[in-house]
This record gives C-alpha cells, sequence and structure tokens, in this order.
C-alpha cells in the first residue's frame, strides 16, 4: 500500500486561494469575522490530504503494525513504512533506516540528548547551544549535562538576531561534544548558516544536532548537504499532525547509541537474564507507535514536495517583507529580530500594550497571532524583554490577511495611545 498520490500539482504561479481550499480551519469565521490565522510556528493547519489519509487509515486499515499476519496488520504496516520512505526522499537522508519516529522535536532532541550524551558526554566535554534556542534544545542538555558530569556553554547572538560566528568559533575546542542549535528561530525567525556552523564543529571534532522545526515546513532540508549529524523535526508545524516527529540520524552515530526507551518492537530476545535489541530503527522505536500520526505525516511531506518549492518559499518571503513594511509604518510598533536572512516570522513590542494585550484585542477582530515568552525565556532576558506579539506565515496565508493584522494593531494602538 502507497500513501495516495496528489491529483495535482501545485504549479510555480502559486495560486494561494486554491492553495487555500485544501485547508477546511481557514474557511470558517472568528468573533464573527473570517479567521486570520498567523500562529503558523506554533502549529500549522492541516490540508485535506492529511485529514483523508488518517482517516483512510482507521477506516479501511485500522490494526497494529509489524505484529500480525493477517490483511489488515500488513496494510497498516505497509503504510506505517511507505511513510518512512516518504520522510527519507523529503530530507533527502541517505538511509531509510537513519529515520527515527518520534511524538515530536521534543522528544528528538531528548532521545539525543539521553542516548548520544550516554556515549558523548562526560567531565571535561562541552556542550555548546545558543541564545536564540526553544527551551525543548535547552533543558535537554541541561539534563544530560548535569547527570553525565558535562559542562553547558552559549553562544551569544547580536541585537538583531544573528548568532555570532567569530565568537562561536573561539568556543569550540576538542572538549566540544555537541553543538545543538536551531535551523530557524521560532522567535525571531532567524534563519541560521548551519552548513558553516556544521563544518566549524566538525573541524573541532564535534558533533552536531539541528532543531528543525520552525525550518521543514519552510525551507529545503537535505541532510546531507547541511552536513548536520542529527535533524530533528514536529509534524504538526508542517501541515501535518500532532503527536509525531522525525529524528534523522548518520547511522554510524545510530548504531553506537544505546535504547533510549524499552518495550515492545524494540526487542530482538527478552528473557529474565538478558535481553537484545532490534537494529536501527527499530531499536529506538518502543511500543505501539502512532501510526495515524506517521501516514498523516508522509502525507504532509507529499503535499509539500508537490509545491512548487521556489515558487512558495518566495510567496512566504513576500509576505515577510510585506509584513515588516506594514507593521513598522505602524506608530508605536517596533519589531523585534531584524536578521538579514529569515523565515516567515515577525516578532513585535508596541508602546503601552502589553503582548496578551495586543493578542486579545487581534483576536476580537478575527486575527491569531501568539503572545508570550514563545519557550524562549534566555532570549526574551537577552532582549530585555518579557515577551513579544508574534505573526508567523504559511503557503496558504495571503497579504490581504497582512493588511488584516495591520488593521488590528492599529486598533490596539488607538486604544492604548488614547487616540
Amino acid at each position: 500500500m502507497s500513501l495516495q498520490v496528489l491529483d495535482r500539482q501545485i504549479d510555480g504561479s502559486f495560486d494561494v486561494e486554491r492553495i487555500r481550499e485544501d485547508f477546511p480551519a481557514l474557511a470558517q469565521t472568528v468573533r464573527g469575522r473570517p479567521l486570520v490565522y498567523l500562529d503558523n510556528a506554533a502549529t500549522t493547519q492541516k490540508p485535506l490530504h492529511v485529514l483523508d489519509a488518517m482517516r483512510r487509515f482507521y477506516t479501511e486499515d485500522n490494526a497494529n503494525i509489524h505484529r500480525g499476519v493477517h490483511s489488515l496488520s500488513q496494510r497498516a504496516t505497509d503504510a506505517y513504512e511507505c511513510a518512512r520512505c516518504v520522510v527519507r526522499r523529503f530530507m533527502n537522508a541517505p538511509d531509510n533506516r537513519e529515520i527515527i519516529y518520534v511524538r515530536g522535536t521534543t522528544e528528538a532532541i531528548n532521545l539525543v540528548a539521553s542516548s548520544y550524551g550516554s556515549i558523548a558526554l562526560g567531565p571535561g566535554r562541552e556542550v555548546l547551544v545558543t541564545e536564540l534556542e526553544h527551551h525543548a534544545n535547552i533543558v535537554p542538555w541541561q539534563m544530560a549535562c548535569e547527570r553525565f558530569g558535562a559542562t553547558l556553554r552559549v553562544v551569544p547572538i547580536t541585537d538583531e538576531g544573528e548568532l555570532r560566528l567569530d565568537t562561536l568559533a573561539g568556543m569550540l575546542s576538542s572538549k566540544t561534544a555537541i553543538v545543538a542549535v536551531g535551523h530557524a528561530s521560532n522567535a525571531l525567525g532567524t534563519v541560521n548558516p548551519i552548513r558553516e556552523i556544521c563544518r566549524m564543529a566538525h573541524e573541532a571534532g564535534a558533533a552536531v544536532l539541528v532543531d528543525g522545526a520552525q525550518a521543514a515546513g519552510h525551507l529545503p532540508v537535505d541532510v546531507q548537504s547541511l552536513g548536520c549529524d542529527f535533524y530533528a523535526f514536529s509534524g504538526h508545524k508542517a501541515l501535518g499532525p500532532t503527536g509525531i516527529g522525525v529524528l534523522w540520524g548518520r547511522m554510524s552515530l545510530l548504531e553506537q547509541m544505546p535504547p533510549y526507551q524499552g518495550g515492545g518492537d524494540m526487542i530482538r530476545t527478552v528473557s529474565f537474564e538478558k535481553t537484545t535489541y532490534s537494529d536501527v530503527p527499530g531499536k529506538f522505536e518502543a511500543g505501539t507507535p502512532h501510526i495515524a500520526g506517521v501516514i498523516g505525516l508522509g502525507a504532509a511531506l507529499e503535499y509539500l514536495m508537490a509545491c512548487d518549492r521556489v515558487a512558495m518559499e518566495a510567496h512566504e518571503r513576500d509576505l515577510l517583507q510585506y509584513a515588516t513594511e506594514r507593521l513598522s509604518a505602524i506608530n508605536g510598533l517596533t519589531v523585534v529580530g531584524t536578521a538579514p536572512n529569515k523565515i516567515g516570522i515577525v516578532s513585535f513590542v508596541m508602546d503601552a500594550a502589553h503582548p496578551h494585550d495586543i493578542g486579545t484585542i487581534a483576536d476580537l477582530q478575527g486575527v491569531a497571532i501568539r503572545t508570550g515568552h514563545h519557550c524562549a525565556m534566555p532570549l526574551m532576558k537577552r532582549l530585555c524583554l518579557p515577551a513579544t506579539a508574534r505573526a508567523s506565515f504559511a503557503l496558504y496565508n495571503t497579504r490581504a490577511e497582512v493588511d488584516a493584522l495591520a488593521d488590528a494593531l492599529e486598533r490596539v494602538h488607538g486604544l492604548f495611545s488614547g487616540g
């Protein structure tokens, strides 16, 4: 059984209105107004292709995988493993076996921090993270360093939100075991120079883990070209379902790493005296997985690969530029994070208005944005801000929606400026 192929390609003209027809959630009204969904960095909406694939599984093929000789189990297993092939193509990974299903980016990073950390970390060893990181790429490394006696060090950023590569170069040494860095910042949108970082880290003998949660749905992900050692992303930020994600790792490293969890389906033999483990990837996939989620993830990546990715990226860049211009023109509004290379994320603050008030008033206008520290409290501290408001774009957003956001923010300004 293979995943159903899309009945059309999304051509280079990038007909956003036609694309929007694939996303039923976008057709609703909120507070009596058409929904303007600009919270894509938190989670994206799902196309019918994904919803239909998951529904077909539950209505036609629902069974557990890898364990049954009956037809439904075989069909479910085929679909599950077919999705692994789709993920491999999406990431340009060398081998299907290097694709490990996890609950999301957070679990993927915890897996690497615990399992690879057990063989790479110890007293005198260091892990480098950056001031841009999401908590999911900080806390697991803090825990691993405490557990194995290693040291956590932090690479600083500029006021514009770019990594200080010169400082990173000076921090790398023979002590560096792992560099953990986001492909793109969820709070500022900054896209990091991953190829250069990997080159620098490898020259120092360090492995590189890339948190690709924000990048996978917007940028090309070619792990061979990037040169990283681990790459993690979540399905729900790339048009797929929640509760499913991917860890890619180099086979040479995965084979050395001990299992992260024990249970069913990750074993070869079990006795009370000794247990032997499955080969990669089974060694890291304990228990009954989120089968429907895996199938939905495969369908989401099929959808993205059916797009003209060049046209899609150009569309999202246009939205970013247009939104930055529109919002920067609003009195009392300051854009936070002005690195020249960004994905479609605009974070901002407004004079006299707390981000939570901004988000509440925007919601009254039918505009969904995110407010808070964005699971990046160390970054907020670096920027001397308690929180920001954040608008984030996806392939189905439009300039008219940016205008709706700007109109809502003009209303915020009027309310809080006394005008």
